[in-house]
């Protein structure tokens, strides 16, 4: 049943809807189309070598202006291409700060992942941010370009690689940047949100001066400044800052107010033996106790305390909601580039440019202390993990630390509540310690800056000869700094010699916890070298036009050095993961122009990649255009394309280990106790990768079938279905799932890691947690299964693409009143197992692994209305998401709520009542007015109606119940922005 606001909303839509087609009624008599074609300046669309008036080629391509842009209120290069209908499954945003690329932000066309997607500026590549997507899909930072400078942005939604090479398989983004500008231009903003947080302020200015048709040059220069604040989960409250749901009917996921043995920043013990009194992390497998009795450190608890009296764990703990006090939903972010473009026309016939670039972007993330108790580092040896059995608090402490329990200078330790008790028999009187050190501060600091420069010079001869020759330089350095993780070797000292206060941690000094957890600044970049050259040439007329043909070629040369952050292993959590590769790419290209008749349009193209890897790879393409008259054409593609291996998924020194979360199924939760112990509770589980230099690329095939229709003078729109299936598909341990279950039917660790390795080659234990100390004859949980890159299976997509806009005079008060309407709709989305199996994503929450779970709407839109009359405007823009199931096909085999719910697996009764994620309707609305010649004034209210994100508990658990990649408006709630651009 719809809400009062949903109602609202829709009839909103509806009667905007009626308002326009009545106005586009009353002026079908009175608008006359331009027939006039030399009014229209040649372009160069994406996807083609030719410069043409007829912007409709064969090839579905959405176009956003600037002021198409404005209108809708966006300010950013990532909001801009992210808003497009065909952006999907494992789209990146910032407000995803868990994952191995937070801070970065990419497009995902057709679902197909960041990898299958690319981004050009002005034609040309960039490159790539330096960490990978899920530690191994390669993608251009959109955060990094500057959205002053950009023209318009061309969406092209089919393959290209026949023009563009690798990669270009679920689309082409195109980013067009101002040619040349004459005066002063700029703009001024400011807002923040409903709730007094997510403070927004963005500056720009550009300057230019040359008249390039007068004077034969044009110089301009460009800054760009935006900073917008932070915003906690704590602001927004229930249900996005709490994983105890049963307030709505689900589950109690927060064992930080319940449960004795998780972490929390209140110290809790149990007294256990200690066989290497040096070794903080020899306790003993068994407590000393049955049950085990655990005692608070302090017993001060500033959010309320509970008590357990049953059950293998007895005591009192502190309550906490870990998420509501350390979580954010949106970090900190601050950007600033320099730009400039100098555009010179030797003569007639040879025209220049050089364009060079800095952009830099700041991303500040803050998130939960880190636990005391952590496996070792993925790599590392298992003697290191302090949860294996788990570390301990000896009886005494030293000032060196060594040999305590006999060192001169002994004393008993006061962290340990058992010292004195065990003062003669110190190795029965350790405590086992369960710890969050809340008053260190965890999180990272990403610092991205993109250096880019780019030349071209191009002209005619003889006037039906066109070159062109352009090269390119990029560097994308990157530099994390992570503050808040453990120093393996630190950390013991500091437990041995006493350095550490446990019982009150805020007695703790600056030195203290910069010696327990140093900050770790790791560097990395990527850099790429190219150099395009092309020639077009008319070679005879044919009845619908000329023909004309385009050879071109190109050699690249890209570098990847991602730094391993934890490449000394001496850290506790922090990523092992790193990449490394460089490779020249050379290739040759060709595209044939056929007007047959002056109502078919016939175009071929093809290119030929080789990598110094040693593969190859031809992609042709095909494309048709037939129009019967001038109010109707049909067009029509088809083509071959190809993903080249990333440096992450082939270099054989690269590797990562990537983690997701997992609920144990039913069985296993019994076995520990039931849903009370949180042993028994989703956690992460991860998969361990290393490069695999014997991979071949991913090979696509791509059809598109769709029509034009301008049936009034007021209204056109198009219809385009699309099927795209790559082949050969490089998946990070396509049976991961397979081998997770397998493991949870064991019996015991040998029986469950046989079974992993049954599965398939490659597939093995890699690190299984620490016994359950209330539970320790019960199977222990995996936390990492070794899964190897592999070509495997299939994935295939399918869908079609609507657009529509209704342009129309309002008579009475002399305006104009403009619709559009873009939507997706997804039929299929599924990955075809090379066992034959199929997984079916679309309208689910699968690919799950695949970035930030986000899943994949099978209907994505948006739709903008605008009225403009004298010197004011006013537009809305409403965005759609459609209703997601819950499921995921990578994570269980099932795509049935009852039992096979992401969230709550095997529990028909939670599974079925939060079986679907709601749909979610925003609109933003935007209000201007000409103050005076040059000179304007702006108004925006973001997600106007105050639409809150739907719940979806089935999310990451660092997100707690939303989706941060299409719902992040209704996270944020409602905003304001006030801004003035002039232009003289």
């Amino acid at each position: 049943m719809q809400t009062k606001r949903e109602r609202l909303l829709a009839s909103t839509m509806i009667c905007g809807m009626a308002a326009a087609l009545f106005a586009a009624d009353t002026a079908a008599a009175q608008t006359a189309p331009a027939d006039d074609a030399s009014q229209v300046e040649e372009v160069v669309v994406t996807g083609s070598l030719f410069r043409r008036t007829d912007t409709e080629t064969p090839s579905p391509v959405t176009v956003m202006t600037a002021e198409t842009l404005e209108r809708a209120g966006i300010v950013t290069a990532t909001d801009a291409i992210r808003s497009v209908s065909a952006d999907s499954a494992g789209s990146i945003g910032t407000g995803f700060q868990s994952g191995f690329s937070a801070g970065g932000s990419a497009v995902s066309l057709r679902g197909l992942g960041v990898s299958s997607t690319l981004v050009l500026v002005d034609g040309l590549r960039s490159a790539n941010f330096p960490i990978s997507d899920d530690g191994h899909n390669s993608y251009v930072d959109l955060n990094s370009i500057p959205f002053s400078i950009i023209e318009r942005v061309e969406v092209l939604k089919d393959g290209a690689s026949s023009t563009y090479g690798a990669d270009a398989i679920g689309g082409v983004v195109n980013l067009i940047t101002k040619r040349q500008f004459q005066g002063l231009a700029g703009s001024l903003q400011g807002g923040l949100s409903e709730q007094n947080d997510a403070e927004h302020g963005r500056a720009d200015l550009t300057f230019g001066w040359g008249d390039y048709e007068q004077t034969g040059w044009n110089f301009y220069v460009n800054a760009e400044y935006q900073r917008d604040g932070r915003v906690t989960n704590n602001s927004r409250g229930f249900p996005y800052n709490n994983r105890d749901l049963r307030i709505i009917g689900g589950l109690d996921n927060n064992s930080a107010d319940n449960t004795l043995t998780t972490a929390t920043p209140s110290a809790i013990v149990t007294r256990v033996s200690q066989t290497d009194l040096n070794n903080p992390l020899a306790g003993g497998i068994n407590t000393a106790t049955t049950p085990a009795v655990f005692n608070l450190l302090n017993p001060n608890c500033r959010y309320g305390s509970y008590t357990v009296t049953t059950g293998g764990s007895r005591g009192t703990g502190c309550q906490y909601n870990l998420e509501d006090l350390y979580n954010q939903i949106q970090p900190l972010q601050e950007r600033y580039s320099f730009s400039g473009r100098l555009s010179i026309k030797f003569n007639d016939y040879v025209e220049g440019y050089i364009t060079g670039m800095f952009s830099h972007d700041l991303v500040s993330i803050k998130n939960a202390p880190r636990a005391l108790r952590a496996t070792q580092p993925f790599g590392g040896s298992p003697s290191q993990a302090s949860n294996n059995p788990g570390i301990v608090l000896p009886v005494y402490i030293c000032s060196t630390g060594v040999n305590c329990a006999t060192a001169s200078d002994r004393r008993l330790n006061p962290n340990n509540p058992y010292a004195a008790a065990y003062a003669n028999d110190p190795a029965n009187g350790a405590a086992r310690i369960y710890y969050l050190f809340g008053d260190i501060p965890a999180g990272s600091d990403r610092s991205n800056d993109v250096i880019r420069g780019t030349a071209g010079l191009f002209g005619s001869v003889d006037g039906d000869w066109n070159w062109r020759i352009e090269a390119v330089a990029a560097r994308d350095n990157l530099e994390i700094e992570q503050y808040g993780f453990l120093n393996i070797a630190n950390l013991l000292n500091a437990i041995n010699t006493g350095a550490y206060n446990f019982v009150n941690p805020e007695a703790n000094s600056s030195a203290v916890r910069n010696f327990v957890s140093p900050r770790v600044v790791t560097p990395s970049y990527s850099q790429l070298f190219s150099l395009d050259a092309s020639v077009t040439k008319t070679l005879w007329t044919l009845p619908g036009g000329d023909m004309q043909l385009a050879l071109g070629a190109q050699i690249r040369r890209e570098k990847l050095v991602n730094r391993n952050q934890n490449q000394r292993l001496d850290t506790y959590t922090l990523t092992t993961s790193s990449a490394f590769g460089q490779h020249t790419v050379s290739a040759g290209y060709f595209e044939l122009l056929a007007p047959v008749l002056e109502q078919l349009e016939v175009n071929l193209s093809g290119r030929y990649d080789h990598y110094s890897e040693g593969f190859s790879h031809f992609s042709p393409k095909v494309g048709v255009k037939w129009t019967p008259f001038r109010e109707l054409a049909f067009r029509a593609t088809a083509s071959e394309g190809f993903r080249a291996p990333t440096f992450a998924e082939s270099g054989p020194l690269s590797q990562y280990a990537g983690f997701s979360t997992y609920t144990p199924p039913a069985s296993f939760v019994a076995a520990h106790g039931g849903s009370s112990n949180g042993y028994g509770l989703a956690y992460s589980l991860g998969g361990g990768y290393v490069g695999n230099p014997e991979l071949e690329p991913e090979i696509s095939k791509s059809y598109t079938a769709g029509m034009i229709a301008q049936p009034f003078n007021w209204l056109s729109f198009t219809v385009d279905y699309f099927n795209v299936k790559k082949d050969g598909l490089i998946v990070a341990g396509p049976k991961i799932a397979d081998a997770r279950a397998a493991y949870f039917q064991g019996a015991n660790v040998t029986d469950a890691c046989a079974r992993v390795a049954a599965v398939g080659p490659g597939y093995s234990c890699n690190l299984i947690d620490a016994i359950d100390p209330l539970y320790p004859d019960a199977l222990p949980r995996v936390l990492i299964i070794n899964a190897p890159f592999v070509n495997a299976s299939s994935y295939e997509t399918e869908g079609f693409d609507f657009s529509a806009t209704v342009t129309a005079p309002v008579p009475w008060i002399d305006g104009t009143f403009t619709s559009r309407l873009e939507f997706t709709k997804t039929l299929k989305a599924n990955l075809i197992t090379d066992d034959g199996q199929v997984q079916k994503y679309a309208g689910t929450l699968g690919p799950y692994q695949l970035s930030s779970g986000n899943g994949t709407p099978d209907l994505r839109g948006n739709w903008q209305n605008t009225l403009e009359w004298d010197r004011y405007q006013i537009s809305t823009t409403t965005y759609f998401v459609d209703k997601i199931k819950s499921v995921a096909a990578d994570q269980r085999n099932g795509t049935d709520c009852a039992q096979n719910n992401i969230y709550a697996p095997g529990n028909p009764t939670i599974g079925e009542r939060f079986c679907y994620i709601d749909a979610f309707v925003t609109t933003d609305l935007t209000a201007s007015a000409q103050l005076a010649e040059g000179l304007e004034v702006y108004a925006n209210v973001g997600n106007m109606f105050n639409a809150p994100a739907p719940v979806a508990p089935a999310a990451y658990s660092s997100a707690p119940n939303f989706l941060t990649t299409f719902h992040y408006a209704g996270l944020i709630g409602r905003t304001f922005r006030l801004g003035a651009r002039f232009n003289f």
